[in-house]
């Protein structure tokens, strides 16, 4: 069997263990295969001639199937728009999946493919020329600042109680930064990461900020951490990542990040500090963003039965 036939059996399995998930009404698993499937179809579909196996005409199909499996998780993770992209949608594309080498008609839905939108996994690098840094000292060439225009608010209901086990609530406040008022639809990215910086839950975006006053962006909303606390891993850590649009350059960029690691997980008020892009998910060569005394602001609760 050839490389690109064992790729395609594993995007096909893949593929189809997510619908069964989503079939299954198990939501979050749905999601998280949907995500890591879709990342690297987005990887594939953009990686150059020379270094792929598959031909220009395949990577526009593997990069349109990218952005339906992008819709399909949207649609599961948003409470507002239950009319999105639908499962049986997403069924089509799976006889065009197992086929691709052969497939030659025109694709079921309208939609762009992944290597016309610009689009990058997390943590993936984006070659970007270097931007001006807030504070002294930059984060260097090639940082993986840079994230697809995903839609913000996909937040993720409570799970459900289990006898003996809590859940997290994380009220994020606001946070501090010399230039807040010149942040355009900033947002807040949350995803839960082991020590080697995989993740262990879905990652959700908070909707767009509330307001802007001073040095301050408020969000003032709750994200439910999509695990029990008994069931994180030693040595995991929850990020929270702060995201801009930047106008000049037409993109979505990490302007900070901050992180809780679990023995801050307690119930009440924190502040965290505040460190420089790129994220450092693997927390190894931290930099702070600045000296001044600003901070994110979370509220923590617990809920156990």
């Amino acid at each position: 069997m050839t490389e690109r036939n064992k790729t395609l059996n594993k995007w096909n399995a893949s593929f189809r263990k997510g619908t069964d998930f989503d079939s299954w009404g198990q939501l979050v698993e749905a999601i998280d295969e949907y995500q890591i499937l879709a990342r690297q179809l987005q990887k594939e579909a953009q990686s150059p001639a020379n270094s792929s196996d598959f031909t220009e005409d395949h990577k526009k199909i593997i990069g349109k199937i990218a952005t339906c499996l992008e819709l399909r998780s949207a649609a599961l993770q948003s409470t507002q728009s239950p009319e999105g992209f639908k499962l049986e949608d997403l069924k089509k594309l799976e006889p065009i999946l197992a086929d691709l080498l052969t497939y030659n008609k025109e694709f079921p839905f309208d939609v762009q493919p992944v290597t016309l939108r610009r689009i990058f996994a997390p943590g993936d690098e984006e070659n970007l020329e270097v931007e001006e840094e807030e504070e002294d000292g930059g984060a260097g060439v090639g940082s993986p600042d840079s994230f697809p225009a995903r839609v913000p608010g996909t937040l993720l209901p409570r799970l459900p109680s289990e006898p003996g086990m809590a859940l997290l609530t994380i009220r994020i406040e606001k946070i501090g930064l010399k230039d807040a008022g010149q942040c355009i639809d900033s947002y807040i990215t949350v995803s839960v990461k082991d020590i080697n910086g995989i993740d262990l839950t879905p990652v959700q975006d908070t909707p767009t900020a509330s307001r802007k006053e001073d040095t301050y962006v408020h969000f003032n909303v709750e994200i439910e951490i999509q695990k029990h606390i008994e069931k994180i891993t030693k040595g995991a850590a929850i990020f929270f990542e702060f995201k801009h649009y930047k106008p000049k350059k037409r993109f979505t960029s990490t302007k900070c990040f901050a992180f809780l690691e679990m023995d801050e997980i307690k119930p009440g008020q924190i502040v965290i500090e505040l460190y420089k892009k790129p994220t450092d998910f693997k927390r190894k060569k931290l930099q702070l963003l600045t000296k001044k005394p600003l901070y994110l602001h979370l509220h923590q609760t617990l809920h156990k039965d």
